[in-house]
Parts: structure tokens; sequence; C-alpha cells
């Protein structure tokens, strides 16, 4: 199992605001109202997959679309100037239909509760071990309100990591020099580690899982040997193990 002083002279070394420069995260710091962090957040995890240039690429074209307040341009828009909004947009098989899906569906939501982290805590249990709950919740609002999204909105009951929607909640719900925060209501105690196949296999190898399948079991078994070591962040280390792999750093712990 891997040490706690290990994984602090990770966190040391890699959370620092510099290296998430080229991370998907980096658009969150551009907005310090957090309900339109929220709305710019959710839109930068669930396009986050495929090849990190094209996603960083695809991202920053949607924000451009949304003309530097994501909140404040879904909520004046009607569903048909959404979709000519997202015209020519292409995001390996995420259509412009499907995103003026996505933005239809968050808007409805912004609308019915007032912002996401409303109708997420409307949805969650506070005295759950994680934040299952609330996600699913959010989830399940988002898939109603926007049709087709199977590709774009995983939902925790069908079994997936859902490691987007744990990427994303990690940004909102915790605060350091690589996390912005902005949800307050809810404890970084109770996150999950977003797990894809690349973590997942850093986690097999250091130990945290003997789990055969990337899927939501593995993601709550590797988030209970984090929460071991750090009770009240277990996804205190996940930016910087994902960085230090990439660099080789986890090469003697193998």
């Amino acid at each position: 199992m891997v040490s706690k002083g290990f994984l602090e002279e990770l966190y040391a070394e890699y959370n620092r605001r510099e290296c998430a420069l080229c991370d998907p995260v980096k658009f969150l710091y551009l907005y310090e109202d957090a309900r339109e962090r929220e709305v710019a957040g959710l839109i930068a995890a669930l396009l986050a997959y495929g090849r990190l240039e094209q996603i960083l690429r695809s991202v920053a074209g949607v924000l451009d679309r949304l003309e530097g307040s994501p909140r404040k341009f879904l909520l004046c828009q009607t569903p048909q100037e959404l979709l000519s909004a997202c015209r020519g947009f292409k995001h390996r098989v995420t259509s412009a239909k499907q995103l003026a899906g996505l933005l239809c569906a968050v808007k409805g939501v912004l609308e019915a509760h007032g912002s996401l982290q409303a109708c997420f805590c409307g949805h969650d249990d506070p005295s759950a071990q994680t934040i299952l709950p609330g996600l699913s919740g959010l989830a399940g609002e988002l898939e109603r309100r926007g049709g087709e999204l199977d590709h774009l909105v995983a939902h925790p009951a069908r079994g997936s990591a859902c490691k987007r929607w744990n990427l994303y909640l990690r940004w909102m719900v915790r605060c350091d020099a690589v996390d912005p925060g902005g949800w307050r209501e809810v404890s970084p105690a109770r996150l999950i580690v977003p797990l894809d196949a690349h973590m997942w296999r850093v986690c097999r190898q250091l130990g945290l899982t003997r789990r055969k399948t990337c899927n939501l079991r593995a993601a709550l078994e590797i988030t209970d040997a984090f929460r071991r070591i750090s009770p009240g962040d277990p996804v205190r280390y996940d930016f910087a193990l994902m960085h230090a792999s990439r660099d080789g750093r986890l090469d003697e712990m193998v």
C-alpha cells in the first residue's frame, strides 16, 4: 500500500496552479462568480473525454459561444437560439444537437432550482457516506430535460464509475491551489475518486484495489482506501497522482 508520506510529497510537487494550466480545470479559473463557474465547470467536465488537446479546444470553443457568462447566456436564450449557437460544433461523438440538448437541460435545471448546486443538494443526503444521492439526482434531472445524452451524462445506476461527474464535483467542492471550489454546502469528505482506465491501472499497481473492472465499485473501493489515509479529503491526491504517473514518478512504487 502506498504511504501517506509519499502521497504528500507528490501533492506538494504537483498540486500547484501552474501544473493545472494544461488541464480542463483551468477553465474554471476564468469565473469568480461560483454560479458562473459551476456551469462552465460542468461543460468542461462532461466534454473531458478523448485527447487532451482536443478537449481543451472543444471546451474553449463552447465557452466562447457562451460569450463569457455561461449561466447568464443560457438563461437568456430560447432552445432554438441555443441550437443555433451550437451550430458547427463537434467533439468526437458529441454533435451540435447533443451539445444543445445538454445546454437546454442545464438551462432547465437553473430555472427550476436557481443553481446546479441547489439541484444537487435538493437530491443529496448529507448523512450518506458519499455524494452518490446528489450526483444521481442531478444527473437524472439533466437526462430528463436533455434527451439523448447517454454518452455525455453518465449515471451511477448503470454502474459507471462516473469519472467526469466525480471530476466535476472535485473541482466544485474542494478548494486548494488546483480545485477552485464554490460548492460550500457539500463536504469534500464525501467525494469519490474520478476513476478512468488510467487511474484504475495506477491504483491497482499501488495496491488500492484488486477489482478487475474499472467501474463504480472499483471507484468506491479506491475511495475507501484513500479515506483511510485522508479521512476528510479522500480525493486530495487525485490530481497529483495523475500527473506524477504521466511523468513516470510512480515507477519506483510498482
